[in-house]
């Protein structure tokens, strides 16, 4: 006999069960079904820290991130520390970009300000600064293995289930239900919350109308601080125009006990997730832009670590629903910030009545 629950949600990194939680919190008692074990590294919720990064012009982005914020908080503070650790963000780039991102924030009431470059590195002399910058105090990080692990704590305490090394074979949408094969039986839902990263299309195509989804395998560093009490805010640097050598945008945050995390965006090679070979790529450029714009760190202390994007073209994300089954995919190395309100978008789709209409700000693409 099938076991027969609710709602299943397949995927235990931070969209899952930033889903499940918000589940549990409106009532339901939602099984979690995870392929590999608790704190696996083959995904894109590992980790220490991920940007809480607010500098987007989007509605739809800042719409969610508002909700995301909120929830974050709710997670209060395990451990000792708060999920969310605001302590400033700050953009370089063109003035054009950095003035229209001002704007945006602004019209949200949100505490952003244009620094000159003398001011902004009398703050934080670890950074290069060779214009203006934009600085937001409302952001920072969110703590990814605390926030993960509060999570789990927390659907548990509601009544949830997480199940570890539970991989799902196929998933069918049967009209009235769902049907969830695994290694261990059937499971018969009324509906499955899919957010399985890189894994999405193997498990749901042909079942939902998915856009192209790329799987990369991505190499951030960390890095040594040359002078450890040094302020160290949350950083973004729009880099087009800086020629060749620097081949995408960077990203970084400080990370407690591990130095200061540096990242190319959306630059990795391609890669099969069930055959990632964990291997660092575009080492020598990042130490380079390490030596260049970041004074503060050692670039001979490059430590890389190793993580996957699951990219749409459009680096926009999906989060709608197909018949019984609820999609959350193509977070494109921008979500993690977005997770727990992400979460409440899904729960929300999951609690609509089967058939009816469904508006949501990252549809799926038409079949």
């Amino acid at each position: 006999m099938s076991e027969r629950i609710r709602v299943v949600v397949v995927g235990a990194g931070v969209m899952g069960l930033s889903a499940a939680w918000a589940l549990a919190r409106a009532g339901a008692r939602p099984l979690v079904l995870e392929r590999f074990a608790r704190g696996h590294t083959r995904g894109a919720s590992h980790g220490t820290t991920r940007n809480f990064n607010d500098a987007y012009t989007e509605d739809r982005y800042l719409d969610l991130l508002a909700r995301a914020r909120a929830a974050w908080a709710v997670l209060g503070t395990p451990g000792g520390e708060p999920v969310l650790r605001l302590h400033g963000i700050v953009t370089r780039g063109p003035a054009g970009v950095l003035e229209t991102v001002h704007a945006a924030l602004a019209e949200r009431g949100i505490d952003a300000r244009l620094l000159d470059a003398a001011e902004a590195a009398r703050r934080w002399p670890g950074i290069r600064f060779a214009g203006p910058a934009l600085v937001s105090e409302d952001a920072g990080v969110v703590r990814a293995d605390a926030a993960l692990a509060e999570l789990e704590r927390r659907i548990v305490a509601l009544g949830g289930e997480v199940r570890y090394s539970a991989p799902v074979r196929r998933i069918e949408d049967r009209g009235d239900d769902v049907r969830i094969d695994t290694d261990g039986g059937g499971i018969v839902a009324d509906v499955a919350v899919v957010a399985v990263g890189a894994w999405t299309r193997p498990l749901l195509g042909g079942l939902v109308p998915l856009p192209r989804l790329t799987v990369t395998e991505e190499s951030p560093a960390h890095f040594v601080p040359l002078r450890p009490n040094d302020p160290w805010p949350s950083f973004n640097h729009l880099t087009a125009g800086l020629g060749d050598a620097t081949p995408g945008d960077v990203y970084g945050m400080p990370s407690p006990g591990e130095g200061v995390k540096v990242g190319f965006h959306r630059v990795g090679p391609e890669v099969d997730p069930d055959a990632r070979p964990f291997r660092a790529t575009h080492v020598a450029a990042l130490e380079q832009y390490v030596r260049e714009w970041m004074p503060g760190l050692d670039p001979a202390t490059a430590r890389p670590i190793s993580c996957t994007y699951t990219s749409t073209d459009s680096g926009a994300f999906v989060l709608d629903r197909a018949g019984r089954i609820v999609v959350g995919a193509g977070f494109s190395g921008h979500g993690f910030k977005f997770a727990a309100g992400i979460g409440e978008v899904l729960a929300d789709l999951a609690d609509a009545e089967p058939g009816a209409a469904v508006t949501t700000a990252f549809p799926l693409p038409a079949p």
